[in-house]
């Protein structure tokens, strides 16, 4: 007994130092976000005024809320797949000892070192209507619609392109990712599968994507909550104008952002921040409910 007593003492007090730091820098900022978000408040003032449901019943009828929040879902419709088949495409032929595929790994991964502020810029530099690569490429095949075509600048363009580069950053990492996870997968079992005939669709359909599952599911709710942000790469692509040419590529971080720090309605935008964790929050335990299924061991 006198041993058990110990051995939980030594477990609680390796516990309670994490518990604190976490308390205090996560528990309670949430916290007093979530009292904010029931006041008017302007941020620099110690004038806070208690407004209860007000904010978000204003929220509720804000259309610029409502369209952010409509170009994060779509993001969240868009990312997911295409970003996971690309990295399933590239990490299956990696994993088929084809030549060259340790260059091309590398090569394929190294977006995802470089900072999303650098990669906003240099996107920003290749479909600028002018001087930019893309440009150039289009009129040398002689594409007279295109040509000068404000990709950045256009209420039809603006959001799909940053999607394109949200996509173009994302696929090395998972693709990495997936690597990993097939090439813990015993080798026996590819093999007992072609001596039964199996091409390679089946082995990927059959033995890879089952043992992989697991893999993926996290990589839906990572990609999920990235599709919930995109504050940067939109800032920075659409060069801070509150969210592109007639906010077509606004999204619920960069409108809050301009909320709380040009327009100074810290409790509306705070608000705006509790309402956007609880739809991650939401979507989170959705997506690992629906895309659960029975383990597979080897």
């Amino acid at each position: 007994m006198a041993t058990k007593r110990g051995q939980n003492t030594l477990i609680v007090s390796f516990l309670v130092i994490p518990l604190v730091l976490y308390s205090v820098f996560v528990l309670a900022p949430y916290l007093v976000a979530m009292l904010i978000s029931f006041t008017k408040w302007r941020g620099m003032s110690m004038n806070i005024t208690f407004y209860g449901l007000t904010n978000f019943i204003n929220l509720f009828n804000d259309k610029n809320f409502w369209n952010a929040l409509k170009h994060n879902l779509t993001a969240l419709v868009v990312l997911p797949p295409i970003t996971i088949l690309l990295a399933l495409l590239f990490a299956f032929l990696f994993t088929q000892g084809i030549r060259f595929s340790r260059f091309f790994r590398i090569t394929y991964f190294f977006p995802q070192v470089m900072s999303t502020v650098i990669i906003g810029v240099l996107w920003g530099f290749i479909f600028h209507p002018t001087i930019g690569i893309l440009n150039g490429v289009i009129t040398a095949l002689g594409i007279q619609e295109l040509i000068n075509f404000p990709w950045l600048g256009d209420v039809r363009t603006v959001f799909p392109a940053i999607l394109f580069v949200v996509i173009w950053q994302a696929v090395g990492f998972y693709m990495v990712l997936f690597v990993s996870g097939m090439s813990a997968i015993p080798n026996d079992y590819y093999e007992a599968a072609r001596i039964d005939g199996a091409n390679s669709w089946n082995l990927f359909w059959n033995i890879t994507l089952p043992l992989l599952w697991e893999t993926i599911r996290t990589a839906i709710v990572f990609i999920a909550i990235g599709g919930m942000d995109l504050f940067a790469i939109v800032t920075v692509m659409t060069n801070g104008l509150g969210g592109g040419p007639s906010r077509s590529a606004d999204v619920v971080p960069t409108y809050l952002s301009q909320t709380a720090f040009m327009d100074s309605r810290w409790g509306y935008a705070t608000a705006m921040g509790v309402v956007l964790m609880f739809i991650i929050l939401g979507l989170s335990i959705l997506s690992l409910r629906f895309t659960q299924r029975d383990s597979v061991e080897y």
